[in-house]
């Protein structure tokens, strides 16, 4: 007999979360209401007996589970998310840690909000009324969490604005929502353990309701929390911001005007330490520094996720022709627009200066970074990695 589809998927991430499996099967299993249809994925980077353990505790679980481990885990948790909701079933999507600090509990309220009010997206919040952060760890990682809250509702005022808590890790997301983000060029691109401040931007849902949790306190286990974790989120954020071409070109133009700093400074030091220096050959050296300053942040930083098409010598050489031809062309397209179209020298030298930029970016955006499709494979589902089915308990 065919078993009939689950109405809910809850999508746990793992790294080394082995002493938290079991009580966390047996409290879902107690959460999920009787006639709901529910099933448990995990997507897990563990590096300890992690995989041993949940196919130890599927045996007895009230509800049937599937067991993803990732060979590479790309994209930190945030990529372990993406993947366990491609092996998902359900129509209904809850993501939820594996330490307890999110209440399986509430999983039948997160969905009954998203029913009663057509939500597709339905977020645990630490920060709306009733809502409680006493699980953070001390007044730093309290801190961390509120500027991390602030920092990126001031980036995403529109996708973010109904919003309290964008950092949390526990919420429900409709599938209809995911696959709408799938089906864009890009894709779904995460960096990091911040998956919902993806889903939100990236999927656009329609509708986001809030359901109050307290935060507790970690079961068993270390916190995924770090410095390194801070910088993916921060590149994260970058990453989503730019991912408007329109987005793009004001961060690579500031970016350009901040190459001005290294240029000037060292076009100082050639001209008044090498005073025997001509100025022309200055000013060429000069631009070199700037140019390098240039690629190293938007390298770095704006197309991170598009280097794959080219080394990093053949982008460093090629960023560093394209900006040598925009020093050179400026002047004679200026020039040509005095002459030819009877422009002052002003507006001439704005109009050259903006159409050299123009072609600066899109020869960089779409050529030297073109864009990828999908990152991640768009859904249909993935075939769920089998994990034997729930044995009863003779014990009762």
């Amino acid at each position: 007999m065919t078993a009939l589809p689950a109405d809910v998927s809850i999508v746990v991430p793992t790294f080394n979360e082995a002493d938290n499996i079991h009580e966390l099967l047996a409290r879902i299993g107690a959460a999920i209401p009787s006639g709901t249809r529910a099933e448990v994925v995990f997507a897990d980077d563990s590096t300890d007996h992690t995989c041993e353990v949940v196919e130890e505790a599927a045996r007895r679980s009230a509800v049937p589970v599937v067991l993803h481990h990732r060979p590479v885990p790309e994209g930190g948790l945030g990529g372990a998310v993406v993947e366990g909701i491609a092996r998902a079933s359900a129509p209904w999507i809850v993501v939820i840690d594996a330490d307890l600090q999110h209440p399986p509990e509430l999983v039948p309220h997160l969905l009954a909000r998203g029913t009663a009010t057509g939500a597709e997206l339905v977020v645990a919040s630490r920060y709306t009324d009733g809502g409680d952060r006493g699980g953070l760890d001390g007044g730093y990682r309290r801190l961390v969490s509120r500027s991390s809250t602030l920092l990126a509702k001031s980036l995403f005022p529109r996708a973010l604005g109904g919003l309290t808590d964008p950092m949390s890790g526990f919420f429900a997301i409709r599938r209809t929502a995911v696959d709408r983000a799938s089906a864009q060029d890009e894709g779904l691109q995460p960096l990091g353990y911040k998956i919902l401040l993806e889903l939100a931007v990236r999927c656009r849902p329609r509708g986001i309701a809030e359901v109050p949790y307290a935060f507790g306190e970690r079961h068993a286990g270390e916190s995924k929390s770090t410095a390194r974790e801070g910088m993916r989120f921060l590149r994260h954020l970058i990453t989503l911001r730019t991912a408007d071409p329109r987005a793009r070109a004001v961060v690579f133009g500031l970016i350009g005007l901040s190459g001005f700093v290294p240029n000037l400074a060292l076009l100082w030091l050639l001209t008044s330490r090498a005073p025997g220096l001509h100025y022309a050959p200055a000013e060429i050296i000069a631009n070199q520094a700037g140019l390098l300053w240039n690629f190293a942040l938007i390298d770095s930083f704006v197309y991170r996720n598009q280097r794959r098409h080219h080394q990093r010598g053949i982008r460093l050489l090629t960023f560093a022709a394209v900006g040598n031809a925009d020093l050179v062309a400026r002047i004679p397209l200026a020039a040509l627009l005095i002459g030819a179209a009877g422009m002052t020298a002003l507006p001439a030298t704005a109009l050259a200066m903006a159409i050299v930029f123009t072609a600066r970016f899109l020869v960089v955006d779409r050529w030297l970074y073109r864009r990828p499709h999908a990152a991640l494979p768009p859904f249909p589902r993935v075939t769920p990695d089998p994990v034997p089915d729930p044995v009863p308990d003779p014990l009762g």
